[in-house]
């Protein structure tokens, strides 16, 4: 494991999709204090104070997992962020919200962003860009439903510190993924809304559905009130939380 720490970047995720990838070892970790352009899921803005929150990509290079099953790389990650909230022993709800976002008790707490390189069925590397409120405690108005660590707890905490022991739960899920472990039962049993009726916006139009799982390349599986069955990708659904 290695870490690399900047005072401030663009965006972690930027820097490294413009490395020789090849080049960087597995499981080497780029650590941002600052992020003055963060990049969240759908291209949206990702807001973090300076030196509050971790800011940080990690580079992977899972060449044991088939590119048609990248997702787990989702899930296991997905995952670790439970296990390591886990951490602190919240009376709360920790959720997954698809894909890979993290909720506590209905808030927001934390945005991944994963970007695959393939060579041939495999995949050579991938980029997993993490955003964790730490010790934020006011978010801008624009940003819908946010928490962070210390809100939770009502602690500051040391961000190294932080990072080490995430990166030691990414590291325990890598593992057991690279040793043919499957992530997705544990990643559904958090997975936000599956199996009860909510409301979305399926192709610019709401619908009421239920979350029944999720299929082989990550695409959410729904079933509508009146029992159409959708399976959809990141662009065509948004919750309404």
């Amino acid at each position: 494991m290695t870490i690399i720490r900047f005072d401030s970047l663009e965006s972690t995720n930027k820097y490294c999709e413009a490395l020789v990838l090849s080049q960087v070892g597995d499981f080497t970790c780029y650590w941002a204090l600052e992020q003055t352009a963060g990049i969240g899921q759908r291209g949206n803005h990702w807001h973090s104070s300076s030196g509050k929150n971790l800011t940080f990509s990690l580079v992977l290079h899972p060449i044991f997992l088939p590119a048609d099953r990248q997702f787990k790389l989702t899930q296991a990650l997905s995952l670790a962020l439970v296990d390591f909230l886990s951490i602190f022993n919240f009376q709360f709800s920790i959720q997954i919200k698809w894909p890979n976002d993290i909720y506590v008790d209905g808030e927001k707490i934390c945005g991944t962003l994963v970007s695959t390189r393939l060579q041939g069925t495999a995949i050579d590397s991938a980029v997993c860009g993490i955003g964790l409120n730490i010790n934020e405690r006011e978010f801008p108005s624009w940003i819908p439903h946010p928490t962070s660590l210390s809100i939770l707890t009502r602690q500051e905490y040391d961000l190294e510190t932080m990072l080490r022991q995430l990166l030691a739960c990414i590291e325990h899920r890598y593992k057991n993924l690279k040793s043919g472990g499957d992530p997705e039962p544990e990643y559904l049993t958090h997975l936000m809304n599956l199996h009860k009726s909510a409301r979305y916006i399926y192709n610019n139009q709401e619908i009421t559905a239920s979350i029944t799982g999720v299929d082989t390349h990550g695409r959410l599986l729904l079933t509508t009130t009146d029992g159409q069955r959708l399976s959809c990708g990141m662009k065509e659904i948004s919750f309404l939380i």
